[in-house]
């Protein structure tokens, strides 16, 4: 498993590194298909948020979905405990999804699943960035071959990344949607129709 190192407005010493390579290592345990996680951190200068001053972005990216956590803390060290932390629970979660259930978590059969990869195999032309009507350009575009999946699928992948939305396909009606957390603990979907 490699171990990738970013600083954001800061140096990272080498103590720093060798304790997350420490860390790290306990990620292999809980998935074997892990290559590499990058650990980022980003320093944040104002005063004011001493207590948050060091974030910690941990983002692992295997064969399997990319899982991702941030935690910021007044020290490097302290935001690199939380955010391994908040990434093995995580890894769990992803590794007891994996698991045969039975009942109401039974796998998908082989034979659905093939057909929703031939649906899904369908290619978007790739296209410039251009200005709009209001000379703004766009900076960043960025595209992802997803396979249409059910609601439940998209709030277990938007939980994976740790984002409060995540954009699908809906396996059900085929349209685009977007699963999203509101305040407290309910979610939201909205679905675009033509």
């Amino acid at each position: 498993m490699d171990v990738g190192f970013k600083g954001r407005h800061v140096d990272l010493p080498e103590r720093f590194r060798e304790h997350a390579s420490q860390k790290l290592l306990k990620i292999e345990r809980l998935d074997h298909k892990v290559m590499r996680v990058d650990v980022e951190v980003c320093h944040e200068s104002n005063p004011r948020l001493s207590g948050v001053r060091e974030r910690v972005e941990l983002t692992c990216r295997s064969r399997g979905p990319v899982i991702r956590a941030e935690a910021a803390a007044a020290d490097m060290f302290a935001a690199l405990d939380l955010a391994l932390g908040k990434l093995e629970a995580r890894l769990r979660r992803a590794a007891d999804r994996r698991r045969v259930h039975h009942g109401t978590r039974t796998p998908v059969s082989l034979a659905v699943a093939a057909r929703t990869t031939e649906r899904a195999r369908s290619t978007l032309p790739e296209s410039e960035p251009n200005p709009d009507e209001t000379g703004t350009l766009v900076v960043r575009e960025k595209r992802h071959k997803a396979e249409p999946m059910a609601v439940e699928q998209a709030l277990h992948e938007m939980e994976l990344v740790g984002h409060d939305f995540y954009l699908f396909s809906d396996a059900e009606t085929g349209l685009p949607s977007v699963v999203y957390r509101r305040r407290g603990y309910d979610y939201g979907v909205i679905r675009l129709e033509a």
